[in-house]
């Protein structure tokens, strides 16, 4: 934001991605307050870019809480396609965007928190050894397609080596039943859910009419208090 000081600085980036057809750079910001003790890669959903509202409000209000974010497309969105490319692609793009944020961090945390769709492409690199991050957040993790429990995308889940934290509304119909979910992360190594109640997909409360960045900004300290808690001595007192 303010290169005054006052709050985070936002620092426009292109992250460039290697993919099988030939290099792509894909749009960033890095949203940091004064003194991170914490990065994080931040991804968005699969309808949305890396500046939505849900996106924008989330960052700002991490960096309130001392942690870094690295905001970013996926090439199909920066190739102005609304439907994702191959999971493939993806996780190259999640492989370029945290070597970016291994180089800010210089030796502090570097978290993957991903939106749906973005946070089960970053489970995915995970699984794949492709990323090796501090801790895994998804916010809304698309278990399946709505009105399709028999489609579960959970098959990879229990090879992610590193702690996972799952943010689930109650009313969200991608995991629907919640026991279904509850199953999957009980297979993790170390993965646990917290559950916002009345929440939907993007954590709306029926009834209960919010701005997006609104919404998002008041997940932010339950994720900033979890990866702190994984390391001991991080983070402001």
């Amino acid at each position: 934001m303010s290169p005054d000081g006052a709050g985070p600085v936002l620092q426009p980036l292109g992250i460039a991605v290697a993919l099988p057809a030939g290099g792509v750079e894909v749009s960033a910001d890095l949203v940091s307050p004064e003194s991170p003790w914490a990065f994080a890669g931040l991804a968005h959903g699969a309808g949305a870019g890396y500046r939505h509202p849900f996106l924008t409000g989330f960052a700002d209000a991490l960096a309130q809480a001392g942690v870094a974010t690295l905001r970013f497309n996926f090439p199909y969105v920066e190739a102005g396609r609304r439907m994702p490319g191959p999971a493939a692609h993806a996780v190259l793009t999640w492989t370029a965007v945290h070597a970016a944020l291994v180089e800010h961090a210089a030796g502090r945390p570097v978290a993957a928190i991903g939106k749906s769709y973005g946070g089960r492409m970053a489970s995915m690199a995970a699984a794949e050894g492709a990323i090796d991050p501090s801790g895994l957040v998804y916010l809304g993790y698309p278990l399946h397609p709505p009105g399709s429990p028999d489609k579960a995308r959970t098959a990879h889940l229990p090879d992610v080596p590193q702690p996972q934290l799952f943010v689930e509304g109650t009313h969200d119909p991608f995991i629907d039943p919640h026991e279904q979910l509850e199953e999957a992360v009980a297979s993790c190594r170390d993965a646990e859910v917290v559950w916002i109640e009345g929440g939907g997909h993007s954590f709306e409360v029926k009834g209960r009419k919010r701005p997006a960045g609104e919404i998002a900004a008041e997940l932010a300290p339950l994720v900033a208090d979890w990866l702190r808690a994984r390391h001991s001595g991080a983070g402001p007192v």
